[in-house]
């Protein structure tokens, strides 16, 4: 008995001192940038493995000369209620295991009908907030489990008391993936449109807005009729976007 009691006090104690270092890191993030993210780490790893060397590029730009028109159109797309939410939108979250189980269903009923014919497994839709998306790939794994999950979460309400919503905002656009080795709002403005992102357009910041759920495959596919469409609704939306 005294062991087990001994080993949960020893858990519980690494999971406090975790929690700690956690805080330490975002903590510091309020005046020092980031150099790296654990997903940008893994994806250079995953680069120098299968191409023998790592081709990147991302530089690091203040919140003001990133364009308010890409500010607003990444709000528009990815979590509208930005500004007002703290850190979790629990509507988000509803509607997509509303969509989710939609398309399960769909899928069960199309299995039924021709059970001899493969059927594309339904696309899995989040309701993750920028906040959450930042807390995952900043400090986190990409692996699925519910213990991760919960991880995001404490973070996700860390990042939103200890930071600013703009240092939030600015940290994510800096580090954010946008194509393979493409990572933050400069390197794409440059990669795509040879300008800075301050100089990015109202439909040119839409357009790298709606690649934001993947942007390596997007990138392959510059003439989507999807990323032309899209690109239409976010502007439509962009003026009702509100900016931290």
């Amino acid at each position: 008995m005294k062991a087990l009691l001994r080993w949960l006090g020893l858990v519980l104690l690494a999971l406090v001192g975790l929690q700690l270092f956690f805080v330490l890191r975002i903590a510091a993030m309020a005046a020092i940038n980031p150099e790296s993210t654990t997903f940008q780490r893994s994806e250079a790893w995953t680069l120098l493995t299968s191409k023998g060397s790592v081709p990147w590029r991302q530089q690091w730009v203040p919140y003001g000369r990133i364009s308010d028109h890409l500010k607003r159109a990444v709000i528009a797309s990815e979590d509208d209620g930005f500004v007002n939410h703290e850190g979790v939108d629990w509507a988000a979250i509803e509607k997509a295991w509303e969509r989710n189980a939609k398309a399960e269903a769909q899928i069960a009923k199309a299995q039924i009908r021709a059970p001899d014919r493969p059927v594309r497994a339904p696309k899995i839709r989040g309701g993750s907030t920028i906040t959450q998306q930042l807390a995952k790939n900043l400090l986190l794994s990409g692996e699925r489990t519910l213990l991760r999950k919960g991880q995001e979460f404490v973070l996700t309400l860390l990042l939103e008391q200890i930071l600013s919503k703009e240092r939030i905002l600015e940290i994510y656009l800096n580090n954010v993936e946008w194509g393979e080795g493409v990572f933050g709002a400069e390197a794409a403005a440059q990669h795509y449109f040879k300008k800075s992102a301050a100089q990015l357009t109202p439909t040119e910041a839409a357009r790298l807005a709606v690649m934001l759920p993947a942007p390596k495959r997007f990138e392959k596919t510059p003439g989507s009729a999807y990323l032309a469409g899209r690109t239409r609704t976010i502007l439509g939306r962009m003026g009702s976007a509100e900016l931290p």
